[in-house]
């Protein structure tokens, strides 16, 4: 099968609005967490959520792109333009079949949606919506505008695996190019999601932090006092490349996708594997089909969503998998800055995990404060502080509600 490499990355995050915010941002432990300003929230139990701050879809799209596309889609087409503008890929000069899209995202239009029948329920029952409704809300847009505006013709479509979206996307791309079915495909995942239903929703299940009052350190992964996850939203948008074609291009090369792997807890809606069963497996897989041992793993970027159950459930499958090992490498989770970007979550965390192997930092878990008894404190968690790392091989999971888990697997080339 045909290498895959990756050749281009772009980010729209509560970090920053591209790569080289979000990574200093990261590196430096700055907390994406604020007070919501989409809409009030003084009726709700949870103020605050990881906003994208000061975005301006201008810079790359067009005005009427802005009126037509919801938020995430907006996400995504900015995204993916700066990863085109930082692969240098000449788009004119390259067969458009031989170029597609494959996107993810977990809710899709939300605000779209919101409005729309929000309006409708406030009238007098004659439906008057919006033309654009449908196309503006429906999840996959995003991919099918990113396409139309770049003008790929190759394949093109959205998956939705809940949380465990942006990985997903990303193994179906990897696949499709290394079975030669595609030279470049762009693919990531956006979400536009601190919306009343949805911070509603998350918050009725309890899913959610309530730290009101102390928001900026409120996503805790593997702190004691842990007391769920913080809403965040933004895109993350790699270029994957078949190999020969990039190097035949002179192109930058990121990283090698090296492997890739997808599990089911099949064990219930919302709650993991108790044992972790699903996580282990994913990664025994992706490692399996990376050709690598579990010792040649140096960093693994966790799922780490700062609820208490997924939070040990990860750790341990980490220890069943490693063994000795696990206490060697840096482990961390990025959602205790950015929050937790639901469908977008995998694609951001790809960027973090191939900035480990770039610059040879990883970035820090922060808001730690006590050790949980119940996970294994010889785990090397990265807390509060980035830490210097020369990491040639580095993984990063997503697990997603419905028991979805997926993993990837980058490597130094």
């Amino acid at each position: 099968m045909k290498r895959v490499v990756i050749t281009g990355l772009g980010a729209v995050t509560p970090l920053g609005n591209n790569v080289e915010e979000f990574w200093q941002n990261s590196i430096n432990g700055v907390s994406g967490a604020n007070k919501i300003t989409h809409f009030d929230t003084e009726k709700f139990k949870v103020h605050f959520a990881c906003e994208v701050k000061n975005f301006d879809p201008k810079v790359y799209l067009n005005h009427n792109e802005i009126k037509r596309s919801d938020l995430f889609s907006q996400y995504a087409m900015y995204s993916s333009a700066e990863a085109i503008k930082d692969s240098g890929l000449e788009l004119e000069n390259m067969d458009p079949f031989d170029t597609g899209v494959i996107w993810g995202t977990g809710q899709g239009g939300m605000i779209t949606f919101e409005n729309e029948v929000n309006d409708f329920a406030k009238g007098d029952g004659t439906p008057r919506f919006n033309p654009f409704f449908v196309p503006k809300f429906i999840a996959n847009m995003a991919s099918g505008m990113i396409s139309m505006k770049f003008g790929l013709r190759g394949i093109n479509y959205t998956t939705i695996s809940a949380c465990a979206t942006g990985n997903t996307a990303l193994m179906d791309a990897f696949n499709y190019i290394r079975l030669g079915k595609a030279k470049v495909i762009i693919s990531g995942g956006s979400e536009a999601a601190i919306t009343e239903a949805s911070i509603g929703g998350f918050s009725s299940m309890k899913a959610m932090s309530t730290r009101n009052d102390d928001f900026a350190t409120a996503s805790r992964p593997y702190d004691a006092e842990r007391d769920g996850f913080v809403m965040g939203e933004g895109a993350g948008a790699l270029i994957l490349e078949e190999y020969e074609h990039a190097k035949a291009r002179g192109a930058k090369i990121y990283a090698e996708l090296g492997g890739a792997a997808m599990t089911a807890d099949a064990h219930h809606m919302t709650a993991p594997h108790p044992e972790g069963l699903g996580a282990y497996l994913v990664m025994k897989n992706c490692l399996e089909d990376a050709g690598l041992t579990a010792d040649e793993v140096d960093h693994i970027n966790m799922h780490g969503t700062s609820t208490p159950l997924g939070d040990i459930a990860e750790s341990n499958a980490i220890s069943k998998l490693l063994g000795e090992h696990a206490f060697d490498i840096q482990i961390n989770s990025t959602k205790s800055m950015t929050g937790h970007l639901l469908g977008a979550a995998g694609v951001i965390e790809a960027i973090a995990a191939l900035g480990t192997i770039i610059h040879g930092i990883v970035p820090p878990t922060i808001n730690h404060f006590t050790d949980d008894e119940n996970i294994d404190s010889r785990l090397n968690f990265t807390f509060n502080d980035a830490v210097k790392k020369d990491v040639k091989v580095a993984m990063s999971n997503t697990f997603g509600f419905g028991g979805h888990n997926a993993c990837v697997l980058f490597k130094k080339i």
